[in-house]
């Protein structure tokens, strides 16, 4: 036997070109199913791993923060505390300046009370003349010039200035007469 020519009916043919055709769509359908599987799984992968990132990022920034403002701390305290030894320090130099100063000025004022006692004691009354007009006018000074201070006390003329100073030489004049007298005796 010999075939020579197979054709087979055209309802068959119809019905195998439809069973081909439905396998390719049917293959198809899979292979875009098993597409958007994995194409929605690497979404989420990826949308999983930039929430990762982004905590971890948010993580590490509070961290960078936190150093930041406690090295800011640090500094802070670091330079008040150098402010303060700084302060400390200008504040012993001046006390120092001041009480040497106090001493300079101590030691003028006894030098000049020995001059004054040297030269009352020698008989020279000028010397505490001008002696307690200094002083006056010191004293007047340091009133005029008081913060607190409502009313100035002048002479009203310089002739009372020179007459109480007089007044003072006669009674230190006295007093050394006195004096010489009690030794002479």
């Amino acid at each position: 036997v010999e075939i020579k020519d197979i054709t087979p009916p055209e309802d068959l043919v119809n019905s195998m070109a439809r069973q081909m055709k439905a396998e390719r769509n049917k293959r198809a359908s899979i292979l875009e199913a098993e597409a958007l599987q994995y194409a929605t799984i690497k979404q989420a992968e990826g949308e999983k791993r930039s929430i990762i990132l982004k905590a971890e990022g948010q993580k590490e920034s509070k961290i960078l923060e936190a150093e930041g403002y406690k090295i800011a701390e640090v500094l802070r305290a670091e330079a008040h505390k150098q402010a303060n030894i700084l302060e400390a320090e200008v504040q012993k130099e001046s006390a120092i300046y001041e009480a040497g100063a106090i001493e300079r000025k101590a030691e003028a004022e006894a030098k000049a009370t020995e001059l004054v006692s040297k030269a009352i004691k020698e008989g020279d009354i000028q010397a505490i003349n001008y002696f307690i007009a200094q002083k006056y006018i010191d004293a007047l000074q340091s009133i005029a010039s008081a913060d607190n201070q409502k009313l100035i006390m002048m002479p009203l003329e310089a002739t009372n200035l020179v007459s109480s100073i007089s007044g003072i030489g006669e009674i230190a004049k006295e007093i050394f007469t006195n004096k010489q007298k009690d030794n002479s005796q």
